[in-house]
């Protein structure tokens, strides 16, 4: 079951992950949430991150931290 995050509109947002090479050839997972759940959905935050909500369009985001 993917992670769920539910905004202060009531929106509901689905964490996933991809990994995507970079310039040098190096691999890089980026974080990032969906309205839907698909294929690559994480079922829970990655450690040493922690889900934060935008205040001016209410997405929310991964931080550090």
């Amino acid at each position: 079951m993917a992670y769920e995050f539910t905004n202060k509109k009531g929106v509901k947002y689905y964490l996933h992950f991809k990994d995507v090479n970079l310039k040098g050839g190096r691999i890089q997972r980026i974080y990032f949430f969906a309205r839907d759940v698909r294929a690559d959905s994480l079922d829970e935050v990655p450690d040493g991150y922690k889900v934060m909500e935008t205040e001016r369009t209410g997405m929310p985001i991964l931080k550090k931290g």
